[in-house]
Order: structure tokens, then sequence, then C-alpha cells
């Protein structure tokens, strides 16, 4: 079977992120201890960014972002080089919702979906996974096989597929996720990193 983004899980971008720039500007960042699993926001609905402004209509379909203006954090302002990532996409198609994804010390990700994150899936957005802080003893399982996925990198994940995380080590685990609406732009950029 030739390989093709719809039957490939996992792909490698051809990107590269400046790791120490990212790993000093999440450090920077007045981010409260927490528990087992935390989601710091870059970017997210507008209305929950600020709440002065009005809430969307109700929609009936929520999975391709359109349902509401994005917007900044003031996280994410603060950022210039993190910003400057987002940006980047940004040029080039819409970017929905940013977020960092942290994991705690020794701690897990139980197996699990999400049924609107592949870019098979009509009307919905694809993300971007970027490790900034990934000890080797992270394990990260997509369709049960660990993807080596290392700090700077920027990977294209099917994750309406089953996947789940074990942090065998004794440090915080944080990924930038980026989730983007699928193009030509965006389809040609993954199609690169399959060669």
């Amino acid at each position: 079977m030739e390989a093709t983004i719809e039957n490939l899980d996992r792909i490698k971008l051809n990107l590269n992120f400046d790791v120490e720039k990212m790993k000093s500007e999440v450090n920077l960042l007045d981010i409260n201890k927490f528990i087992y699993y935390n989601v710091v926001s870059l970017r997210g609905p507008a209305h929950m960014i600020d709440p002065s402004l009005p809430n969307p209509p109700p929609a009936d379909d929520y999975a391709d972002g359109s349902w509401t203006d994005w917007k900044n954090t003031a996280d994410l302002e603060e950022s210039p080089y993190l910003k400057s990532i987002v940006e980047y996409f940004q040029t080039h198609t819409k970017v929905t919702l940013v977020r960092l994804l942290r994991l705690a010390a020794n701690e897990i990700v139980k197996e699990h979906t999400d049924p609107t994150l592949g870019i098979h899936i009509e009307k919905s957005v694809i993300r971007l996974t970027i490790p900034i802080i990934s000890p080797e003893e992270v394990e990260f399982y997509l369709n049960k096989s660990i993807v080596p996925m290392k700090p700077g990198e920027c990977w294209y994940l099917r994750l309406t597929d089953i996947h789940s995380i074990i942090n065998k080590s004794n440090f915080e685990r944080i990924n930038m996720s980026i989730d983007l609406i699928p193009n030509n732009w965006v389809t040609n950029l993954i199609e690169k990193g399959m060669s």
C-alpha cells in the first residue's frame, strides 16, 4: 500500500524550532504548580480570553473552529518566540487553539481518542505537536507503538486513533499543541515530511 497522509498515523514535519528559546519563555510564564495533567492556554476562543466580548451563537458543528473568533492569551503575547511559531502557521492558514500540555513526573494519560483531530475528518482541525521539555523516559503511544518525538521537532499525529502517554521520568513533560485548519499549504507541508 502506498503511504498517504490518510493511512499514516504519524509524520515528522520538516520543521525544527529552537528548544532553548521555547524553554526559557515557558520558564518565564507565571504557571502555578499543578497535579497530574494541566493545560496552559496560549490561544483560545476570543470571548473566553476577553470576557467583554459577546458569546458566539450556538453552532451545529464545533469541530472546525469556525463557530467563534480566536485570540491570543496574555501569556502568548508575552512570549515572542512562541508567538512567532504561531504566526508562522497563521501566515498560511487559520490557527484556532494553541496550548501547552503539561504532564507531571511519573504520571500517565490513559488511552483515548480525539474524534475530530485527523486530516481525513471533513470540516475539522488538525493538531501539530512540538515537544518542548520531553525527557527520554516519556513514552507517547499512538496505536500501541511509541512515537519518537524529540524537543524542537514538529509532528502531525492522527489523534483520531488511540493514544496514551506514560511519563516514567522524575520531571514534567511539556508539549506545545497547535490546532489549525488544513488547506493545500498544510497538506503539502505534511506530505514533504513523508519524503
